[in-house]
């Protein structure tokens, strides 16, 4: 979950970035968080729609992941999305369709799990691309579902998101970072809980 609102990423080697793409996520260097808002779902859904009409079945999956995707959480306004292709490195498939309908590629990352990062026409977003199987998008779904399924998970992942939105950032990036700790702190959690909730099934 990245650069964005989804969990920090590690540094993931050669990039190919547009020119400060997240930009919109500082105002004056802070983060901006806003209120939970019912209006994401809904943001989530009409983007789905205008993604799969674009790519009809070769939308392998999409997911709304991140803050907004979890109801009660403070996040940034900005709506995440995964979606898998057969192949993320093969642009050609699936990036010149997207285009016609708005969508600009932001990121492009060969050497992580060939992860592309795509912004849309008129909601603040971030599109992510991965290929069928990729583990980055089970890590992304299991993140949003411990949150969304452990209050205290998400009282401190605010709690904590909170006190870092009070800082100045030069990059959005730097501020994901600095949430690495506890996300990787919760990422362990949400493993053992889904290893526990397989057992009772």
């Amino acid at each position: 979950m990245s650069p964005l609102e989804t969990p920090s990423l590690p540094s993931r080697g050669d990039r190919r970035v547009a020119s400060d793409p997240m930009a919109r996520n500082l105002v004056n260097g802070r983060v901006r968080l806003s209120e939970p808002d019912p209006k994401w779902p809904y943001l989530f859904r009409q983007e789905e729609s205008r993604i799969r009409g674009a790519l009809g079945d070769r939308v392998l999956s999409l997911d709304h992941v991140g803050s907004t995707a979890v109801s009660g959480l403070a996040a940034k306004p900005c709506v995440d999305l995964v979606m898998a292709v057969t192949d993320s490195a093969d642009e050609t498939a699936y990036l010149d369709d997207l285009e016609k309908v708005g969508y600009t590629l932001v990121i492009a990352e060969p050497d992580w799990y060939e992860h592309r990062v795509l912004k849309g026409p008129s909601v603040n977003l971030n599109l992510h691309v991965f290929s069928q199987g990729c583990e980055e998008i089970d890590r992304m779904r299991l993140f949003r579902d411990y949150l969304i399924a452990d209050a205290g998970a998400r009282e401190r992942y605010t709690a904590v998101k909170r006190e870092l939105s009070e800082r100045t950032w030069k990059r959005i990036q730097d501020y994901a970072d600095a949430k690495s700790g506890i996300v990787t702190e919760l990422l362990a959690e949400a493993e053992a809980w889904k290893a526990a909730a397989s057992r009772t099934h």
